[in-house]
């Protein structure tokens, strides 16, 4: 058959020759990949030269703290409104404002000279992350259509899990050998790239009865998902039961009450509540946290463990962890290129128990545990999250129309996002208690820390090892070492079989609520408005 063209005349230039649509559709793909893994990049890339920037700027470890969960927090709060401002003023000039915006973030941090600045650059990378990011897949949607849409999002899949994965590689390398401000620059770089492509190859598109900009929802669904996630993320540290955690955990659940309301009440809302009304779009959201939270938070501690206690340096870890990348790489491709032929109920449910037995198989580790022993793990994760994050969002687009596109990838990936912050933050409460109290229990018997067992143990477990060592006697500091060691290798194994468990809660929340008969709804069709 002959092939179709598309004609493109940008404004204020003279008609350009019309582009093959395989390549135009080929370049869109490229910018909002490349965007998309730049965005992802920042979530685990720095966490690897925190030691370093604590070094440079003289950053406290509650300063480190903001730096990583900064960019987590504003990411995950801001994606909803933009994708609801995508849908209605234009994904390709919010995509292209994004990454102008990112890029300034970004080298504001490459040359921050004082911890406050890093912590405004990170929280600034995030606002505009969040733009590009709910941008990218309703211009994906909008783009691809029937079975070339699932091998389009097996791509974007494909990069989420790489961008993760590598991050700690990037982050390593670039510390060790170009010093950390190295990680931002690059950042800077990629998006200098990718604008061009940007201007050039997408084309603009909207929902035509996209729902005006809602600052109350706004006002209500913002502080409150950042109160939420700071709750969660700051709870071990200030202690659950604590003023500021119990005041900021009210206030959210308020907020967020208050959203709900003002949505209900919106005969356009920024979020249709409707949507929800649909148990597959329902049991896409659920999973997005299950999935997040039990795959990409271990992999955190997984990175801390083989740094810490087998003495990997940065770049040789993130050698490790290549194996759950690049077969999360392929698996995703090659599950986009065969996502019409496969029943999208039976790929989640498979993708999530491959998941959570890979986490269970990486259990059983002790002190002197190399990384080889997490290698059938990692594979098996790798398999499953290759499979899980495009059918997941494959779920959650296939039950909308696509002019709504823009607000059902910005409520998925909210959701991810949640689940990764929420992940990262409760696994990190669970790691920094057991190790200190396993590292309790362990010097009991080391005499030369008498009476100072319990305030050692929590300095260690908060991150200070190099401090806690150094206040234990020369002769008691390789026993301190060691019983330090037993303690994290103890508790990663109740990271892992905890992780296990919440993949298979999202398993069984696939089965339950994902409906083979709502995916045969043409695209386009109108929103489920149906009962369950």
């Amino acid at each position: 058959s002959p092939v179709t063209t598309v004609t493109r005349t940008p404004p204020a230039s003279p008609p350009a020759a019309a582009p093959d649509e395989a390549a135009q559709r080929g370049a869109v793909l490229l910018a909002v990949c490349a965007a998309t893994g730049l965005l992802l990049l920042n979530v685990s890339a720095p966490n690897i030269a925190l030691p370093d920037i604590g070094r440079g700027l003289g950053a406290s470890f509650s300063d480190l703290q903001w730096i990583t969960s900064g960019y987590a927090l504003t990411l995950a709060a801001t994606l909803l409104p933009a994708g609801a401002i995508a849908d209605r003023f234009g994904r390709r000039r919010l995509f292209l404002i994004g990454l102008v915006g990112f890029t300034a973030a970004s080298a504001v941090c490459a040359v921050a000279p004082v911890p406050v600045a890093l912590v405004v650059g990170r929280a600034t990378q995030g606002v505009f992350g969040a733009v590009v990011f709910s941008a990218s897949l309703a211009i994906l949607a909008d783009t691809f259509r029937g079975s070339s849409r699932g091998r389009a999002l097996g791509v974007w899949g494909a990069t989420v899990a790489a961008a993760f994965a590598i991050g700690p590689l990037e982050g390593g390398l670039l510390t060790e050998y170009f010093g950390w401000r190295a990680i931002f620059v690059v950042d800077v770089l990629v998006a200098l790239l990718v604008l061009p492509l940007t201007l050039r190859r997408l084309t603009e598109s909207r929902d035509p009865d996209g729902t005006p900009f809602d600052p109350l929802a706004t006002a209500t669904l913002v502080p409150g998902l950042v109160l939420a996630v700071f709750a969660v993320i700051r709870g071990n540290s200030l202690g659950w039961g604590s003023a500021p955690i119990l005041s900021a955990a009210t206030a959210a659940l308020v907020l967020l009450a208050g959203f709900v309301l003002v949505e209900h009440r919106q005969r356009r809302p920024m979020l249709d509540l409707d949507l929800f009304r649909s148990r597959t779009f329902t049991g896409a959201s659920v999973i997005a946290v299950l999935f997040a939270a039990s795959t990409f938070g271990p992999v955190l501690y997984l990175t801390l463990f083989l740094l810490s206690v087998e003495g990997s340096s940065p770049p040789v870890v993130g050698l490790q962890l290549t194996p759950f990348a690049l077969v999360s790489l392929l698996v995703s491709v090659v599950g986009g290129r065969y996502s019409a032929r496969l029943p999208l109920r039976g790929v989640l449910v498979g993708g999530l128990l491959l998941c959570a037995a890979g986490v269970a198989l990486m259990a059983g580790t002790a002190p002197g545990t190399t990384w080889v022993h997490f290698v059938p793990g990692m594979i098996l994760a790798g398999a499953g999250t290759g499979l899980v994050n495009p059918a997941m969002t494959f779920a959650a687009l296939a039950v909308v129309p696509t002019a709504r596109s823009g607000m059902a990838s910005g409520a998925n990936n909210t959701f991810r996002q949640l689940g990764v912050a929420g992940g990262i933050a409760g696994l990190g409460a669970l790691v920094e208690r057991g190790i200190s109290s396993g590292l309790v229990d362990r010097l009991h018997a080391l005499p030369a820390v008498a009476g100072r067992g319990a305030g050692l143990a929590d300095r260690a477990a908060a991150g200070d090892l190099a401090g806690a060592v150094g206040s234990v006697p020369a002769t008691a500091r390789a026993a301190f070492v060691a019983a330090y060691d037993a303690a994290f290798a103890s508790t990663m194994n109740t990271v892992f079989l905890l992780s296990a468990g919440l993949a298979v809660l999202g398993a069984l929340a696939a089965w339950a609520l994902v409906r083979p008969a709502e995916l045969t709804r043409p695209t386009g069709a109108a929103p489920p408005g149906g009962g369950p």
